[in-house]
C-alpha cells in the first residue's frame, strides 16, 4: 500500500519557523515530481511549493518565496518544507502529494489533479 504522511506541524507564533515531512511508503518516488499544498479552513486548496525528481528544479508560490524552502532525501523517500518568517495567513492545512509517470515538463506541476499520491495532511496555525 502506497502512503505519504506528512508530520511536523503545529502552534508556532507569527515569525517562527517549523519543519514539515513527508515520508513515503510502499513505493519509491526516486522518480517522482513532488509538492506541497495546503488548505486554509473554508478555501481552496492552493499550491505551496514544488520539487522535482532529482531537486535541480523548485518552484514556490509568490505568497511564500523567499520564506519556504522545499528539499528532499532520496535515501530516506521523503520531501521536507522548512517554513520560516511564518505570518496568521500560513495557517492551514499542508498536504504533500506526488505524481507517477509524468513526462518531464509537459504537465502544470501546480494543479492539485496532477497528482497521483496524497498524504492526509498535518495542520500548521500561526498565532499573531
Amino acid at each position: 500500500q502506497v502512503q505519504l504522511v506528512e508530520s511536523g506541524g503545529g502552534l508556532v507564533q507569527a515569525g517562527g519557523s517549523l519543519r514539515l515531512s513527508c515520508s513515503a511508503s510502499g513505493r519509491t518516488f526516486r522518480s517522482s515530481g513532488m509538492v506541497w499544498f495546503r488548505q486554509a479552513p473554508g478555501k481552496e486548496r492552493l499550491f505551496v511549493g514544488f520539487i522535482n525528481w532529482n531537486g535541480a528544479f523548485v518552484d514556490y508560490a509568490e505568497t511564500v518565496k523567499g520564506r519556504f524552502t522545499i528539499s528532499r532525501d532520496h535515501g530516506k523517500n521523503e520531501m521536507y518544507l522548512q517554513m520560516s518568517s511564518l505570518k496568521a495567513e500560513d495557517t492551514a492545512i499542508y498536504y504533500c502529494a506526488a505524481e507517477w509517470g509524468r513526462p518531464s515538463g509537459d504537465w502544470d506541476y501546480t494543479k492539485a489533479e496532477n497528482y497521483d499520491y496524497w498524504g492526509q495532511g498535518t495542520l500548521v496555525t500561526v498565532s499573531s
